[in-house]
């Protein structure tokens, strides 16, 4: 049987990112999304790096049945990416849960989006991806990005500023409302739509810094 709140316009999704060196920012990251669980309850993760390996993980459910003490313990970093889904395109499944994971040459990213692009038909045209094929916009949106990371090694773009030089060759081209958080193994990186239609805020934890859908998530991480 068809769902019939399939097509219908869905309320958000959570994105949280933290940079902070000495503190279990896994942990952190947990806090958040659970403080922006009321966002997105289909499924939950994150990507966590320790500045040599960026590891993602999620499944389907809430985020504290994703993540327990033992998942999170393995989760050893310096910087993080969170998302609880509420699917607003793409279908409820695993494939579509985020952060979504790209790995170009020596360059691995994650992505978390909230929100909708409205000009993927274009986008998807500059891709090799087939029409009808898009899982979903962060999906498309993680393959401009890994295509535009080219681009940049090839103008001879400095390794560790190849991330942050595609998103700001691709941020424009997109269009519609978003936020977008997003990290390598040494960098974590927001993007919010120019009308700021979805929100994104900014906040410290001493020297260290935070991205969050909702103030709320800053605050019960301090």
């Amino acid at each position: 049987m068809a769902d019939p709140d399939a097509d219908r316009p869905k309320e958000a999704c959570g994105v949280f990112a933290v940079r902070a060196p000495g503190r279990a920012v896994a942990h952190l990251t947990y806090l958040g999304l659970y403080a922006l669980q009321h966002r997105g309850q289909e499924s939950a993760g994150m990507a966590v790096s320790d500045r040599e390996h960026l590891t993602v993980t999620k499944e389907m459910g809430l985020v504290s049945h994703v993540f327990d003490d033992r998942t999170l313990a393995t989760l050893d970093g310096e910087l993080a990416i969170g998302h609880t889904r509420y699917s607003t395109t793409g279908s409820s499944e695993w494939w579509n849960a985020q952060p979504v994971y790209r790995s170009t040459g020596d360059l691995n990213f994650a992505l978390g989006h909230n929100g909708n692009l409205t000009n993927t038909a274009k986008l998807a045209a500059e891709t090799t991806m087939l029409p009808g094929t898009v899982a979903s916009d962060t999906d498309l949106m993680a393959e401009l990005l890994a295509l535009e990371v080219e681009v940049q090694r090839n103008r001879k773009v400095p390794a560790d500023d190849l991330l942050a030089e595609a998103v700001c060759a691709v941020a424009p081209r997109l269009e519609g409302a978003f936020s977008l958080v997003l990290c390598d193994t040494d960098q974590v990186i927001g993007v919010r739509d120019p009308n700021g239609f979805r929100p994104l805020v900014l906040g410290s934890l001493g020297d260290d810094w935070v991205l969050a859908s909702e103030t709320a998530a800053l605050d019960v991480v301090g």
